[in-house]
């Protein structure tokens, strides 16, 4: 599907927004379930040690380069194709965008359950038009699995939002993917949160100049010992380590 680049042994697709955005949409054509992950610098460091996560990301139908690390390092590794970042936040952003203007029908799943429910009502304020078919919080166990496929099959969405965190959404999008039969299903981390207003997004200075990772940790001091992943992924990279 076009020029892949390889970050620590996790092939990344070097696709713009504009680019992402109308992959995500011939999915939808298609009308068959595809995986969209987006990958930033955390993410490639867990698939290092999560062999089933690494699978899962091989096995993806689109990986986008969510993260000015990710980018950092195609750039240091000589890949010149990617000319810049698809957070996924944003790319959530568009897609809900085009569905609004297009009718893809949408389902957002995971997150608390006021969270999803203000994420929600923000995006139907946000985009006119916008059709949810439905909303589902993350909180479950394995024996609520079958249900929530069920309702979200009976549904018939266009676009899966999954905000159950990384890696868990990708390992439940992946488990189920067939028998959801959604034809973009795409983990999309905190993006309810920030929806929702319960979490800041950087300023747009910060955002352009790399240090989203800087205002995310003034913000919730919490994310200091997975923030660790950072200087270790700018290592490894430099290294040029892949074991």
């Amino acid at each position: 599907m076009g020029i892949k680049i390889d970050v620590l042994d996790v092939s990344i697709d070097a696709v713009t927004m504009s680019e992402a955005v109308v992959k995500l949409e011939q999915f939808i054509a298609e009308k068959t379930p595809h995986l969209v992950a987006t990958a930033n610098a955390e993410m490639v460091m867990l698939a290092q040690e999560d062999n089933e996560l690494a699978a899962i990301l091989a096995n993806s139908h689109l990986v986008v380069p969510d993260g000015a690390g990710v980018v950092w390092a195609a750039r240091h590794q000589g890949y010149n194709t990617i000319v810049e970042r698809v957070a996924g936040y944003d790319l959530a952003q568009n897609l809900l965008l085009e569905a609004s203007q297009k009718g893809y029908r949408v389902f957002m799943f995971g997150s608390q359950p006021d969270i999803v429910a203000k994420a929600k009502a923000v995006a139907l304020a946000r985009y006119p038009g916008l059709c949810i078919v439905g909303t589902r919080h993350g909180f479950f166990t394995a024996d609520d699995e079958p249900a929530i496929v069920q309702t979200i099959t009976a549904a018939k969405p266009d676009i899966l939002l999954a905000a159950l965190g990384v890696p868990r959404q990708e390992k439940w999008l992946a488990k189920n993917l067939e028998r959801l039969s959604v034809p973009v299903c795409m983990g999309v981390g905190g993006t309810f949160d920030v929806m929702a207003g319960a979490v800041k997004r950087a300023p747009v200075w910060m955002q352009r100049t790399s240090l989203e990772w800087l205002f995310r940790l003034l913000c919730q001091p919490k994310r200091a010992i997975r923030m660790l992943a950072l200087p270790r992924f700018a290592l490894k990279v430099i290294l040029g380590k892949k074991d």
